[in-house]
């Protein structure tokens, strides 16, 4: 039998669904249904089109999502500061999901963008954002990769350590520019997520101590290709509330408020990470409401020191195109997996796995999954949903419930896949990397090529020496005379 919801299977947070088939608001795309038939439909498009078109596995990218989530945090974030007499800045996370066509998306929605290495920028630059509205971020930026941001003139490099100072000052200096940077700091507040992804703390690689602030921003002020923009400070990933906000941000003001003795401090960058669902047990604080409580806070503080509210920078992270990815598999086989003499587990088995979705694996991450090419009245089983990797942890749904009859053939689709998988994505056991594809007003697009097999063996030198020696070879052979 398949295991009951009081079962140790069962995490605490998952329960039996009344409908197995029904897709939680707040963890799909607003625009995802069910059609008559019970199809799963994204952005206008079914999913079997999808799948017809495109294949499997296949990275799902809801443009009107990302859009409007976009301009709704851009909005509550303007709002919020404008009550308080400043401005606002939005920075989409390249490292979340990056590619020209999402980076025009954002732009035109009037966000910046903030990337960490040259990879990120060269996408950032063809997708056509500003420089001047680029941020810089990373813990070990190398020489070539400064001095490409300097040149093309991103608006801000985040400084991570004292060597950056001087690296960014000596590139600043050899091209003449006065560069401006930010100085990120670690607050100490330790944000409630996985500890990998809480990145405020002390022990960890980013920024410098807090106690260190002020003599790291004298050595910048002392420099004359350095032009001091402020302090950058991130508490971590996937956090729900305002608290941890709140506390970082009056620390950060202590900082700050001793720095405007020494000149200005025009921006206080407060990071953000603002968490998504995952699943339905999940319950992300709306961006008005972290909008509002955060900058309130900023000007209580202000206030309570005497000195204007700066202008404010947030990088809302995943908030911004997480939901707005559904990633497409095709069952493969499916096992049940006698667990204890009363209890069994269902596993099923698609096309991709941790090559295309590595959070599970590295972080413990939750997701939920559903039936796209039909609805069903079978009764709900519990279900892991693997990978077809060669790891026992090559897992993409932990736990979840799906109708019994789940078969090799259906269509599975796991939401909330739009940050994180296409950019941790890899070629574990020579799997190619799927594409990407855009849905919107029943029009689907391909925006990220996938990979095959041939460009995989493109990069071995071994099949290209091989394919170079054959090439010689025939052209060095002499002919041959037919003979009667």
């Amino acid at each position: 039998m398949s295991a009951p919801s009081d079962s140790p299977l069962v995490p605490d947070w998952l329960i039996v669904p009344d409908d197995a088939n029904a897709l939680a608001p707040h963890v799909w795309p607003d625009a995802a249904h069910r059609d008559d038939s019970g199809e799963l439909v994204l952005g206008g498009v079914a999913a079997s089109d999808l799948r017809a078109r495109f294949g499997t596995p296949l990275y799902v990218l809801d443009e009107g999502e990302v859009r409007s989530r976009a301009r709704r945090t851009r909005a509550a974030l303007d709002e919020a500061a404008a009550q308080h007499g400043t401005t606002a800045q939005v920075y989409y996370a390249g490292k979340a999901f990056l590619s020209t066509e999402v980076v025009r998306w954002v732009v035109a929605e009037g966000l910046s963008v903030d990337v960490a290495t040259g990879g990120e920028l060269a996408v950032a630059l063809a997708g056509g954002a500003d420089p001047a509205r680029i941020g810089f971020h990373g813990n070990n930026k190398s020489v070539a990769e400064i001095a490409r941001a300097i040149e093309v003139g991103v608006g801000s490099i985040v400084i991570d350590s004292d060597i950056e100072v001087e690296r960014v000052a000596a590139e600043a200096a050899r091209r003449g520019i006065r560069q401006s940077v930010r100085l990120r700091v670690n607050s100490g507040v330790h944000a409630e997520t996985h500890d990998f992804l809480a990145t405020a703390h002390e022990d960890q690689k980013f920024g410098t101590a807090l106690a260190r602030a002020e003599e790291v921003v004298a050595r910048i002020r002392e420099l004359p290709s350095l032009d001091f923009g402020g302090l950058h400070c991130h508490i971590g990933s996937q956090i729900f509330g305002v608290d941890g906000f709140r506390e970082s941000a009056a620390r950060l003001l202590d900082v700050h408020e001793r720095l405007l003795a020494g000149g200005p401090v025009p921006v206080l960058n407060l990071g953000g990470g603002f968490g998504i669902a995952y699943t339905s047990a999940d319950t992300p604080t709306p961006i008005e409401e972290l909008s509002g409580a955060i900058v309130a806070s900023v000007a209580a503080e202000c206030a309570r020191r005497g000195i204007p509210v700066p202008a404010l920078a947030f990088e809302p992270g995943r908030a911004i195109v997480g939901t707005a990815g559904v990633t497409l598999y095709e069952v493969g086989t499916t096992k049940p997996v006698q667990v204890s003499d009363a209890l069994t587990r269902l596993y099923v088995s698609v096309d991709g796995g941790m090559s295309d979705n590595a959070r599970t694996a590295l972080y413990g991450a939750q997701y939920s999954a559903r039936l796209a090419s039909r609805s069903s009245d079978a009764a709900p089983a519990l279900v892991r949903v693997v990978g077809r990797h060669c790891e026992s942890g090559d897992i993409i749904v932990d736990a979840e419930y799906l109708p019994g009859d789940v078969a090799p053939g259906d269509l599975l689709a796991v939401p909330a896949t739009g940050a994180y998988c296409f950019s941790l994505s890899s070629n574990y056991n020579y799997v190619p990397r799927p594409p990407v594809v855009a849905v919107t007003g029943g029009e689907a697009r391909l925006i990220v090529r996938g990979e095959s097999i041939d460009d995989l063996l493109a990069r071995d030198m071994g099949v290209i020496d091989a394919a170079r020696v054959t090439a010689d070879g025939a052209a060095a052979a002499p002919a041959r005379k037919e003979t009667a």
